[in-house]
């Protein structure tokens, strides 16, 4: 994951979701109370770590950073069954 700035847990899911800036999300899937996988990687942009998940909306929002040619943005994630 690199360079982790927030995660978050989708009680209703049982996932642990995590923004990098090594430009990726990972979903973690937890199996039992002491087992966890990877569950996807979703390629994001270089930097775009800060991120805030909604469990009422199903939606995981991610601020993408300026860096050269790469425009600044909010995107939106929506979380899978």
């Amino acid at each position: 994951m690199g360079d982790a700035d927030d995660l978050w847990y989708d009680a209703a899911r049982h996932r642990i979701y995590i923004s990098g800036g090594e430009g990726a999300i990972s979903a973690i899937t937890q199996r039992d109370p002491d087992h966890y996988e990877e569950a996807a990687r979703v390629p994001t942009a270089p930097g775009a770590r800060t991120s805030f998940f909604s469990p009422e909306l199903n939606r995981l929002y991610l601020a993408v950073p300026h860096r050269g040619s790469q425009r600044a943005e909010s995107r939106v994630y929506e979380t899978a069954p």
